[in-house]
């Protein structure tokens, strides 16, 4: 957060934290310059293999805490994806507990000070997001074929209304990765701004318990909202994958 001083008030700019910049130097950032998203990025990726393949390689019969905090994982997403989506839906779970877990790793990260929150930027959370949605679309076809489409056909709601629901069902449908995205890039990045902000106020001497005590509060919501929101990011899609699986009202 930059912080100064214009008219003899203190100013800062909670949102400068957000700025992607090359990781060496200075200068543009091009197509192939290797800035701090990427490099937060490929951190989680790094985290990720050390807890889910380094942590799990020996697999001892009493497991380590790195293995208890995978087979805890792997076991939590597992259920959900078997409760929500059922049964034959289990053959999608690497891809679910994938998104899940460097989802999780990467809003971690962010609590570090002086990190980068990479799922605070839309252009990562839409990859994510529109990445689920034409996943479960193509299969909701290639399972069902033509039958998909019965997902926006209410066959329980009266005639007059089906095709006026039909309408409202496909916009919904067709909104979906927007809100999958935005949910996430957006609760990330006003955490981390409010965080900031207080960080700015506790630089103004008379202010600074109070903002010091509400820095250490927000921080701890984040740490759950960080959870919460890489779990509802998984569940929602774990409900696109049942409609796609399973298309008719």
């Amino acid at each position: 957060m930059a912080e100064g001083t214009e008219g003899g008030g203190l100013v800062f700019h909670p949102m400068d934290q957000f700025i992607v910049k090359p990781m060496f130097g200075d200068g543009a950032v091009g197509m192939f310059t290797f800035t701090n998203a990427a490099f937060w990025l490929l951190l989680a990726v790094v985290c990720v293999v050390a807890l889910m393949v380094l942590g799990t390689a020996k697999r001892a019969t009493v497991p380590t805490r790195t293995q208890s905090v995978a087979e805890l994982a792997y076991g939590f997403i597992y259920k959900m994806v078997e409760d929500v989506t059922g049964k034959d839906a289990v053959k999608y779970f690497p891809y679910i507990f994938t998104l899940f877990i460097f989802i999780l790793f990467s809003n971690f990260l962010a609590l570090i000070p002086m990190s980068f929150s990479p799922t605070s930027h839309i252009a990562v959370t839409a990859i994510l997001g529109f990445g689920v949605f034409f996943a479960v679309t193509i299969l909701g076809f290639v399972k069902n074929g033509a039958s998909f489409l019965g997902l926006f056909w209410v066959s329980s709601a009266p005639l007059a209304l089906r095709p006026v629901l039909a309408v409202i069902e496909i916009i919904s449908y067709f909104v979906r990765p927007v809100s999958h995205s935005i949910r996430l890039a957006g609760n990330i990045m006003a955490g981390h701004a409010v965080l900031k902000v207080f960080a700015g106020f506790a630089a103004i001497t008379a202010v600074a318990p109070l903002a010091i005590f509400g820095i250490i509060g927000i921080y701890a919501l984040e740490v759950l909202v960080s959870f919460i929101q890489a779990y509802v990011f998984t569940i929602l899609t774990c409900v696109y994958l049942k409609d796609a699986l399973h298309p008719h009202h």
